[in-house]
């Protein structure tokens, strides 16, 4: 086996294709700016827990994503966030990793401590699915040592019941779970606000949102 991988999910950072929601208070482009630096800092944060990938959209940009983070970068296909997180643990597993981990690329101040964590979880039990909660009801982590299809079908995404309805799944199919330490990830304006918060608790966390976030000066 090829040991343990991360894969990091992420957007083209693109204006008008990632961040949307923070357009209001960023513009199209702002949005852009800042989710490169957040997929820089995800990514560094990533590499050091693990063999970390880029789990690219749209298929076309993996080798723009592959530049920026010096990372291999691998298609997210098509489908609904479902069958995209499915693409991306069938492509790492079938590079002979175990266990996989999958993140997005909107925590960029995750302590790396968290991803240890989650990974020291599937060591302890390789047969149980492990996720990371967020506040808004969803995860910023989901780590499996075995394909599990199931887990992901079906579910609301984009709503607070992604965690709940994942864990209904798991229940269903017999997959044991363990949770991660929880985190937030940042999507809405409101959340530029915890952002800022989080960077001011570590001054050496996240440098390249760090440095974004101060030249596009949102409100605090």
């Amino acid at each position: 086996m090829a040991g343990p991988a991360i894969g990091v999910m992420a957007k083209a950072p693109r204006a008008g294709l990632a961040k949307t929601r923070l357009i209001p208070a960023l513009g199209a482009e702002g949005a852009a700016q800042l989710a490169r630096a957040f997929l820089v800092d995800s990514t560094a944060a990533a590499r050091s827990a693990a063999t970390t990938y880029v789990i690219a959209s749209p298929d076309a940009a993996c080798d723009d994503l592959a530049a920026l983070t010096g990372l291999a970068a691998l298609p997210q296909g098509e489908g609904d966030l479902g069958a995209r997180i499915v693409a991306g643990f069938d492509a790492l597993f079938a590079r002979g990793h175990a266990p996989v981990l999958l993140i997005g690329a909107d925590t960029p101040t995750l302590p790396r401590g968290h991803i240890a964590a989650a990974l020291a979880l599937l060591a302890e039990a390789p047969d149980r699915a492990v996720f990371g909660p967020t506040e808004d009801g969803g995860y910023w982590l989901v780590g499996l040592s075995a394909p599990a299809p199931a887990l992901f079908a079906g579910i609301a995404w984009s709503t607070p019941r992604v965690l709940d309805e994942t864990l209904a799944a798991a229940a269903r199919a017999g997959i044991a779970v363990a949770l991660a330490p929880p985190w937030h990830d940042i999507d809405e304006p409101d959340d530029l606000a915890v952002l800022a918060r989080q960077l001011d608790a570590d001054s050496a966390t996240a440098p390249a949102t760090r440095d974004t976030l101060a030249a596009l000066s949102p409100p605090r």
